[in-house]
């Protein structure tokens, strides 16, 4: 019986194979390595995307207030405290059809005169019938006497004020977004507004007790905060806010915080002009 040689084959790794194993694992690591940093890198702009975004207006054509700035810094601090992004801007070729898409709200604050154009108003209009948010602040009252539909949306125009001193205001919703946090009477200094004309349609948040100061002119409830829907969007106004003191007084902010979260639609899903049916 012939038995038949069996050979074994040993296969040892030269140098060189050795190598090209170590670039392909290199390769496939480096690869690993590169899809994680994209995922990470989509995730981040993707959360980056979902934040609601404002757009801060201060232009002034008539009065111009000294506490812009200030006014403008605590509102972009506010942003980052409650998770919205803000823009600034006084140039009112901002209020295009396409610019104004990527805002949840809009704030006039302490605006003056007539700032806008034919086109831009129409623009704004457009905007608000979509679903927009509008705050405004203060001087907004001070604004667009002559545009209607602002005059509306604004819901009052201011016709003047006493010098600046303490006053007691009235919490007449407690329960809204932008009075949820104030003492139910707020002793608290700053220049309070007499209003010509009102809007019926809006809702009062807070009136001033006239007896509590000089100079007082609108009798009755005199509202210096308030809401409205209009036209398919959400409209927040607050008299309060000339004085610089304002913007770091924090029950101030609380109330300012909540009336852009009102207009935003309470950051219901963070999406550019969504709105929700809460307060």
């Amino acid at each position: 019986m012939l038995l038949k040689k069996l050979s074994l084959t040993v296969f040892i790794p030269t140098p060189y194979y050795n190598v090209m194993l170590l670039k392909s694992k290199s390769i496939v690591l480096k690869a690993l390595l590169f899809v994680v940093l994209f995922v990470l890198m989509s995730n981040t702009q993707a959360s980056a995307k979902a934040n609601p975004k404002v757009l801060i207006f201060f232009k002034t054509v008539a009065y111009h207030h000294a506490s812009i700035p200030a006014g403008i810094k605590a509102i972009i601090k506010l942003g980052e405290q409650a998770a919205f992004d803000c823009d600034t801007t006084s140039d009112s070729a901002n209020f295009t059809d396409e610019n104004l898409k990527q805002y949840s709200a809009v704030i006039f604050l302490n605006t003056s005169g007539d700032v806008l154009e034919d086109d831009q108003q129409t623009a704004f209009e457009t905007y608000i019938k979509h679903g927009g948010g509008f705050v405004g602040v203060h001087g907004a009252t001070d604004t667009e006497y002559e545009w209607n539909f602002y005059g509306r949306l604004v819901g009052a125009y201011f016709k003047s004020h006493p010098d600046i001193q303490p006053a007691t205001l009235k919490i007449v919703n407690p329960t809204h977004l932008a009075t949820k946090d104030l003492p139910t009477e707020w002793k608290r200094t700053d220049e309070w507004f007499n209003f010509g004309w009102y809007n019926d349609d809006i809702k009062f948040l807070i009136v001033i007790e006239e007896d509590s100061y000089k100079g007082g002119r609108n009798g009755g409830e005199h509202p210096l905060a308030w809401f409205h829907t209009f036209e398919g969007g959400r409209a927040f106004y607050t008299a309060l806010g000339h004085t610089e003191e304002s913007y770091s007084e924090p029950l101030f902010l609380r109330h300012l915080l909540g009336g852009i979260e009102y207009a935003m639609g309470r950051l219901a899903n963070k999406q550019s002009n969504a709105r929700d049916d809460g307060h």
